[in-house]
Formats: structure tokens, C-alpha cells, sequence
């Protein structure tokens, strides 16, 4: 089996449709969007309307939250993503909100090769980032509870791949704004080999840059949106 995974989108309609090609190139199974369909980027709406055409499975990422359920209004936050989720907020549809609202907290899938679990940021919380860089005990201690032979977790917007026992850590990056300091959309490409650990390949596939960042200028969106997007860091 093979399966594509894929994270913060983050509204980059044409970061998503360039990541599409390349996987229809790939030939995988199952594509999988481990949240943040929404936040930052100027095409909420068309991002949604995306993933849902294709068949993509995905899960609750922590703009995806915020936008849909604004309980987050209340505990103070400022800034260039609270400014953008609530201009997110009137600009989507209300379908496109109820979407937001049904998206699980995280997911599984379970091939011939084992388990594989799936959620942005930690398996309770969206918000809450898994620092899957940190301490080998911790990440034992998660093993131990969501067992897997592939555990994978997002929101750092960086590509990271680490190997635990018998388990191997993932996050995708992020499709629609990386910051690995190379502009361009993350992919990984997980092939499950029989009787061996999951084959990660991570990507970096390029897109229209200069046309996400124009949106986001013409919709009158922060400026450093655009400047992340085209150098890659913040």
C-alpha cells in the first residue's frame, strides 16, 4: 500500500493543486490531510471544496478549529493568524463551516503491515504541538499508548521523519506554508513494506509561488504571509 500524507494547506489553493499532481504521478492509495485546510492563505473556501471532490481524508487541525468553532476569540490572541482566521470565518460558506466542524480529531488506517495513527498536533488537542524532536522516553510513552507502526503528527510546518523502536515518527511539513527555508509544498509518500518499517519519502514540490502571494496581497491579508511564502521562513 501506498499513502500520501499532507498538512497545513493552510487555504494555498495553488500549493494543494500542484501537490495533487505530483501524487496523481505517485499513484498511492490514499492521500491523507492531517489538518489545517484553513488559516493564513486566501482560498479558504476553494481549499475545501478541494479536498472534498477528491476524496481526501482528513482531520481537525488547529486553524481548522479556531475558524470553525471561535471559542478561541476568548482567551486573547492577537496577531497575523487571528487577524486572517476571522476574515477566514466570513468568508466561507456555511457548508464549508459545517465541514470544518465534522473533521475528526485524528485518525487510523490499518494495513497489512500494521497500524498507522494520524493527528495534527497531539491525539487530544490540535492546538497542542508534539514535539516529536523531543525526548525518546516521551515518544516511547505515546508508542506505548496509540500503538503503530507509523504515528504521524503535524503543525511544526517543518518535515521531520524519526525512527523510535519499532515505530516511526512523522510529520509531513506543510503544503501551503513551509518554513524549512525552501519555498514549496511537502509531501510524504509512505510506501508499507511487509514484514519492514513504513518507506518515507519526503518532497518538496514547487507551485506558483508569486500567484498565492498576490492573493494574499489582493485580499488585503498581512504582508509577511506573502514574505513566507516566497523565502520559506518567517
Amino acid at each position: 500500500m501506498r499513502l500520501a500524507f499532507i498538512s497545513d494547506i493552510h487555504a494555498n489553493i495553488q500549493a494543494l493543486t500542484a501537490a495533487a499532481q505530483f501524487l496523481d504521478t505517485q499513484v498511492v492509495d490514499q492521500v491523507v490531510v492531517v489538518g489545517d485546510l484553513v488559516g493564513y492563505g486566501a482560498n479558504p473556501g476553494p481549499v475545501i471544496d478541494f479536498v472534498q471532490q477528491r476524496g481526501y481524508l482528513v482531520c481537525l487541525g488547529s486553524s481548522d478549529l479556531r475558524v470553525a468553532l471561535p471559542l478561541g476569540d476568548r482567551q486573547g490572541r492577537h496577531g497575523v493568524a487571528e487577524q486572517v482566521i476571522s476574515w477566514t470565518r466570513e468568508v466561507l460558506l456555511p457548508t464549508q463551516l459545517d465541514y470544518l466542524r465534522s473533521l475528526p480529531v485524528g485518525g487510523r488506517l490499518r494495513t497489512s503491515e500494521g497500524r498507522i495513527r494520524f493527528f495534527h498536533g497531539s491525539p487530544h488537542d490540535p492546538e497542542q504541538k508534539l514535539d516529536l524532536a523531543g525526548s525518546e522516553e516521551k515518544l516511547q510513552v505515546l508508542a506505548a499508548q496509540f500503538p503503530a507502526r507509523l504515528i504521524v503528527s503535524a503543525g511544526t510546518h517543518i518535515p521531520y521523519l524519526r525512527r523510535v523502536g519499532e515505530v516511526t515518527f512523522l510529520d509531513p511539513g506543510s503544503v501551503g506554508l513551509s518554513l524549512n527555508h525552501e519555498p514549496g509544498a511537502d509531501v510524504a509518500v509512505v510506501d508499507c513494506v511487509p514484514g519492514g518499517f513504513p518507506e518515507v519519502t519526503l518532497h518538496k514540490v514547487p507551485y506558483d509561488v508569486a500567484s498565492a502571494a498576490f492573493d494574499v496581497l489582493a485580499w488585503e491579508l498581512p504582508a509577511q504571509i506573502a514574505h513566507v511564502l516566497k523565502t520559506g521562513h518567517s
